[in-house]
């Protein structure tokens, strides 16, 4: 890509996500984008349709790093903690992407996104070693294991990333190889 490009486009995306920081994304405009940012509407349309476009773009691109990442290519190789702690600290590295990613309306699409990439690598290989768990056991299992991580996670974003990585890494770790067995009291009947 030109640099130019890559200039104007980060320009734009910039400016966006500075307003998205202060306001919901139904009051950002364009034209507020092009004054901030200096640029034309021509400009702007010359890459993106809207401000919803311009969102998206900014999340797939975030995607794409993430399924890029080391921690996600080599996962096979990874625990659960090693794993969890290269997606943290890609989030540690974005704090401000990150926390604008989760909190706007569309966080849920988002949190699918990073969910899905999680999910196909993860399958296949729990399915080798697990052979004699299938079908709708394995993805339920995967389904509950995944939303509660993202669960923590963005509990951890939500409270301006207040521990380290490394202990929200340790604790979903624990979490999913131990459950949650030991924070539920016993019933008295058992």
């Amino acid at each position: 890509m030109d640099r130019r490009i890559k200039y104007t486009k980060k320009v734009i995306q910039d400016t966006f996500l500075n307003l998205l920081e202060k306001k919901d994304i139904a009051s950002i405009t364009v034209t507020e984008i092009c004054e901030i940012a200096d640029i034309n509407r021509g400009t702007f349309y010359r890459y993106y349709m809207d401000v919803y476009d311009l969102l998206k773009n900014i999340e797939q691109d975030f995607i794409e790093e993430i399924k890029n990442s080391p921690s996600i290519e080599r996962m096979e190789e990874h625990s659960i903690y090693s794993f969890t702690k290269g997606i943290l600290s890609i989030f540690e590295n974005n704090k401000k992407l990150v926390r604008i990613l989760f909190n706007t309306d569309r966080n849920v699409y988002f949190l699918n996104e990073v969910l899905e990439v999680a999910y196909d690598k993860c399958i296949g290989r729990w399915e080798q070693e697990q052979p004699d768990i299938k079908g709708p056991e394995l993805e339920n299992a995967v389904v509950f294991i995944f939303n509660g991580a993202l669960g923590v996670i963005n509990y951890w974003i939500k409270n301006d990333f207040e521990l380290p990585s490394d202990e929200i890494a340790t604790y979903i770790e624990m979490y999913c190889i131990h459950g949650a067995r030991k924070y539920i009291p016993k019933n008295k009947q058992d």
